[in-house]
């Protein structure tokens, strides 16, 4: 058995501890059943679990929640606005989320796949030193996708 404070009590009947336990006003727990003989502490319980449940609360609240960002583009984007788009998928990156760079084709662009490909390629080259390719490209009825996760950061 173990004391309030953590000391070691010693091998004791069952009635002896709780009695040690109903005299201190705490509770007797059980945390090792499968020991021979069990082992026993004397603690409040309720403030024991109260205090379980604000650990939870504090590693939930330290949680980081990852997000996928989109950035939509056509396969004749041309170089200013292929430009700002990567200024935000570079930006959402740095942020720690994941990025989906999607490019849409209208009417007959759909048989010109590989300008669509070039211009995904692009994005990787551009975005190489911060980034990894998760998804690799690939077509799916009129778009064409690939998903970008942020490369981490050397402590």
């Amino acid at each position: 058995m173990i004391g309030a404070e953590g000391e070691q009590v010693g091998v004791v009947s069952t009635d002896e501890a709780l009695r040690m336990a109903h005299e201190l006003g705490l509770d007797l727990v059980e945390v090792a059943p499968n020991a021979k003989p069990p082992v026993c502490k004397i603690m409040d319980f309720g403030k024991y679990k109260y205090e379980q449940q604000k650990k939870l609360q504090a590693a939930r609240k330290k949680q980081a929640v990852v997000q996928i960002k989109e950035i939509k583009m056509r396969p004749k984007t041309d170089d200013h606005d292929f430009n700002t788009k990567l200024k935000h998928v570079r930006r959402f990156l740095e942020d720690g989320d994941r990025c989906k760079v999607t490019i849409f084709f209208r009417g007959r662009e759909i048989v010109h796949k590989d300008r669509g490909m070039i211009v995904l390629d692009r994005v990787v080259e551009a975005v190489a030193d911060i980034a990894k390719v998760e998804q690799q490209a690939r077509a799916e009825g009129r778009t064409m996708s690939l998903l970008l996760a942020p490369v981490a950061k050397k402590q």
